[in-house]
């Protein structure tokens, strides 16, 4: 099977293209355009990813997974354990109902081990050694390269792009949906899926008050003392704080995360705080903000308006969103 990757630059886009006769046509606009059949077949397949044009030539038949942001995606299309044949890095139980957990665990396991930063330890050679014609997510020693060189194409979450969406919102999750669906070729179960999220999302948010006035930050606490991050317009944080009613305290700040201080937190003075963390104990993931020092004088730490939850249920643009969503709300609106 014939792949190839062509690197172009401008900004990230997220619309699907199928090529028509042509493998290097691409969309220019950032809607979201869901693509058409192409001639004679669904394939080629042109989809941009990071600002990169990635060709499918042919539908995917094995696949290897670098990171989990992918998961609830390809378990909605049908695909995880058709598609899926390897997998590495950390997949918490806690982001996923009985099937979905069960399709996994039947995914051999290439490495788990991560750096003391959570970052994926493996080697290119343990990836290209499953024949893979994708891999979803990128690691130290593999990247979109390394792996071009060996003709197989790579795709990101977009919000863990190196250049991330300016405004990232749960439209995106939907758009992304869809760019699977065309990979995949399964283009009806996408636009289904994308129904039951839509209904899903209708559900949630009829539970917002539509009177709520508090501000809100979502933090990133570094355990043992060390300076918390927090996240950005750029962030899918933002638009799940909005649609749960709140008024984000960092709504000025473009980045997607980064560095706050304590005196900068007492002064922006959130009154509810969402907390995210990838591994350990919730408890000392909440002690190391209200132990900062002059926490007390903060709203939320004040009224113990706090909610700990693992990072994927906020970040990055996901289904997984959809549930971090239910879960603020479901924590700050009853």
């Amino acid at each position: 099977m014939s792949r190839s990757l062509s690197t172009r630059a401008g900004t990230l886009v997220t619309a699907v293209v199928v090529t028509i006769g042509l493998s290097g046509c691409a969309a220019e606009d950032q809607g979201g355009n869901v693509p058409a059949a192409a001639a004679g077949g669904n394939y080629p397949v042109t989809v941009e990813n990071c600002g990169t044009e990635v060709v499918f030539e042919q539908r995917p038949e094995r696949g290897v997974l670098l990171r989990s942001a992918a998961v609830p995606y390809l378990h909605e299309l049908g695909v995880l354990d058709d598609v899926i044949t390897a997998r590495a890095g950390a997949y918490p139980r806690g982001y996923y109902d009985d099937k979905t957990w069960a399709e996994l665990e039947q995914i051999p396991m290439l490495s788990d081990e991560l750096d003391a930063s959570g970052h994926l330890q493996i080697s290119k050679e343990a990836v290209l050694a499953q024949l893979p014609q994708i891999v979803l997510g990128e690691a130290a020693n593999v990247s979109r390269d390394s792996l071009a060189a060996a003709g197989i194409p790579l795709m990101e979450e977009p919000g863990l792009c190196p250049v991330p969406p300016a405004d990232p919102s749960f439209d995106g999750i939907f758009e992304q949906m869809r760019t699977y669906g065309s990979i995949f070729d399964v283009p009806e179960e996408a636009e289904a899926a994308v129904t039951r999220l839509e209904t899903q999302l209708s559900e949630v948010l009829a539970d917002v008050d539509p009177n709520e006035k508090r501000t809100a930050a979502v933090l990133y606490p570094t355990i043992g003392g060390g300076v918390p991050y927090a996240y950005g317009t750029s962030s899918m944080a933002h638009p799940q704080l909005e649609a749960a009613g709140f008024t984000d305290v960092f709504a000025d700040v473009e980045e997607r995360v980064f560095e706050v201080t304590a005196e900068e937190l007492v002064g922006r003075n959130p009154d509810v705080l969402v907390l995210l963390y990838s591994d350990g104990d919730p408890v000392k993931v909440k002690e190391s903000v209200t132990g900062l020092n002059g926490a007390g004088a903060i709203g939320a730490v004040r009224e113990d308006q706090i909610l700990v939850q693992p990072f994927n249920f906020t970040e990055p643009s996901s289904p997984l969103v959809i549930d971090g969503l239910a879960r603020i709300v479901e924590r700050f609106q009853q």
